[in-house]
Formats: C-alpha cells, sequence, structure tokens
C-alpha cells in the first residue's frame, strides 16, 4: 500500500522544487535522494525505534506524523534548504523588539518547534513586514565567572516562510548584544535538519552534543519522554498528541 505522506513529499519536491527524485525502502525508513536537492531525506512512518543516522550528505529526518500536521512549514523549509528561498539582505532590514503575542504567533505559523515566547524578542522588518525572529532567554549568573558575567539562551529563530534573510541572524545577535552586554549566547542545534550548523561561521562553537531523545508532541507541549512507561502515560492524557524521536542536538555557544 502507497503511503499518502511520502506521495505527497515526493510530489513537492517534483512539482514544487522541480527536481526528479528517486526512494529506496529499507526497513525503518524510505530513503529519497534527487539530484540538484542538495541533501538526502530519511521519511519514517513508524519512529518508535528512533532514526537512523544519515551517510556522508546532508540528512534530513521527516516523520509521517509532522507532515500531517506541519506540512505547508516542512515544505518550505525544504525549498529554503534546497536554496529556492526569496532571499532579502539584512542590510535592507530594521530591527525592532516584538511582543510576546505577535512572535507567539509567527513561530506557530513558521517554526516548526513549539512556540516560546523567551523574555527577549527581536524581529527583522522589510518594508514594514516582519521577515525573521530571534527569542531569548533571560539572563543566567555563571558562578565561574565574573560577577558580572550573564549567559543568554537563544531559545528559538526563523524566518518567515520560504524566505530567508542573509545575515539576518548576526544583525539580531548584534542588537541583543547591544542592549544587553552577554557574557556569552548559546543555543541548541536540531540535528533532524542540521548536521553542520551555520551557526559555526558566524563564530558559535561546538560545547556538545545531546544524544537522540523521545518527545510526545501536543499542541504547545513537548514532553521529554524518557521510558515506556513515561510515553503510556502521556498517549493516556494527551491521545491526540504524537510521538517523536528527534536525531540529537548539538549545543553551540558564542563567547563575546
Amino acid at each position: 500500500m502507497v503511503n499518502g505522506g511520502l506521495v505527497a513529499l515526493l510530489n513537492y519536491i517534483g512539482y514544487g522544487l522541480k527536481l526528479n527524485a528517486t526512494i529506496q525502502e529499507f526497513e525503518r525508513y524510505t530513503l529519497i535522494t534527487a539530484d540538484g536537492l542538495g541533501f538526502d531525506i530519511h521519511y519514517y512512518i513508524d519512529v518508535s525505534q528512533g532514526t537512523v543516522g544519515g551517510t556522508a550528505n546532508k540528512t534530513i529526518h521527516i516523520t509521517e506524523a509532522q507532515l500531517q500536521r506541519h506540512s505547508k512549514k516542512i515544505y518550505n523549509r525544504l525549498k529554503v534548504q534546497a536554496g529556492h528561498a526569496t532571499k532579502v539582505y539584512a542590510r535592507n532590514t530594521v530591527v525592532a523588539r516584538v511582543d510576546k503575542r505577535v512572535t507567539l504567533d509567527f513561530l506557530t505559523e513558521h517554526h516548526l518547534q513549539i512556540a516560546m515566547p523567551g523574555k527577549y524578542r527581536y524581529g527583522l522588518f522589510h518594508q514594514g513586514e516582519l521577515l525573521s525572529i530571534a527569542v531569548f532567554s533571560g539572563g543566567r549568573r555563571m558562578y565561574d565567572k565574573a560577577e558580572d558575567y550573564r549567559s543568554f539562551e537563544l531559545i528559538r529563530f526563523c524566518h518567515k516562510s520560504d524566505f530567508v534573510v542573509i545575515g539576518g541572524l548576526s544583525k539580531l545577535l548584534q542588537a541583543f548584544t547591544k542592549d544587553f552586554n552577554p557574557g556569552d549566547i548559546m543555543t541548541y542545534v536540531d540535528t533532524d535538519w542540521t548536521q553542520d550548523s551555520s551557526l559555526l561561521k558566524i563564530g558559535f562553537q561546538v560545547e556538545k552534543t545531546i544524544p537522540a531523545q523521545r518527545f510526545w508532541i501536543v499542541d504547545n507541549k513537548q514532553i521529554t519522554i524518557l521510558n515506556d512507561q513515561e510515553l503510556e502515560t502521556a498517549k493516556q492524557l494527551y491521545p491526540d498528541g504524537y510521538l517523536h524521536h528527534n536525531s540529537g542536538s548539538t549545543k553551540l555557544v558564542l563567547s563575546l
């Protein structure tokens, strides 16, 4: 039986990105490749046993449950990753603080992960249109550092749909740094989509890697699952949710 989600994804690659995709079926996933795509895709119908590491090529991991709920966001992100985004240069944008409501609405529409308001929110505007948002935590006192040293977390960053603002994150970080003078800014990068983060090019350094984790996703909640009993409890409490088993993440730190 042909999987509808897989067919829809292949149709998008063919008609949306205008590329000829080929597939190979493996025990736990379907491998999707296409000349000109720039990455491989692992598509999972059942992710309960975890994801499978990629080859030497960049690999993006997509689950059937994600595609059912977030197809538009996934297609737009694939478009950006494939180099088909609408490009705007950061020098043509204006930085401004953004309120909580606008931030949550923007992240809900454009970010694959749970929308989080953080404490400080900065946006990039182009001709009055909000194109990018960066969300930061409050400062954390680091007791092995000087008394005035504070570490902040970049909690969320995303562009609008299929746009990309070239130099956008650097401009947002500069605005935040000017306002709060952080000792460092740290963040976590999801390796389902990024194995070689572009953040390294702007000064972030890898501090550690976090192994694969399981989450039960429902509405605006992400519940970490540590064992099968917790999974059964989450299913009973939130039957409309779904299981997501990521490929792990990387902690990056920008020292300032």
